[in-house]
């Protein structure tokens, strides 16, 4: 599984291992609008072998969408495009960032604070859906 923290400056990145329990966050794709970065992203997807991509939706804190919402929906679309027959699934990523930064500054971890919230995204993620079929 890759978790993706959607933002037009980086998009943050974790995995999850083989068993769908530990999320790890790995380093971060600078402008994932673009071509390149879009590439980028889906040449991830590819060479970790990943069976599904979750990418963080920043609803507003009413549950409404907002214009990054829409962004993150559009581009979550083009990523789909690019790595099917890998399901992309849009979820609920409000609170991930203030979460990973608290952790971060705890942790003094050297991957980005976008990443570190990709990582929170993927542990909620898996446990909400823990002993699912894959």
């Amino acid at each position: 599984m890759l978790a993706l923290d959607y933002g037009s400056a980086r998009c943050g990145c974790a995995l999850s291992d083989p068993t769908g329990t530990l999320a790890t966050p790995i380093a971060h794709i600078e402008r994932p609008g673009t071509r390149r970065g879009l590439a980028r992203v889906a040449d991830l997807v590819r060479e970790r072998e990943v069976q599904r991509v979750v990418v963080g939706l920043p609803l507003g804190l009413s549950g409404d969408d907002t214009d990054q919402t829409r962004e993150t929906r559009e581009w979550a679309g083009k990523l789909a495009e690019r790595v099917r027959p890998v399901p992309v699934e849009l979820y609920d990523e409000r609170f991930t960032t203030a979460i990973a930064a608290r952790s971060g500054r705890a942790a003094r971890s050297r991957t980005s604070e976008d990443s570190r919230a990709a990582a929170v995204l993927l542990e909620d993620w898996l446990a909400l859906h823990a002993g699912e079929p894959a």
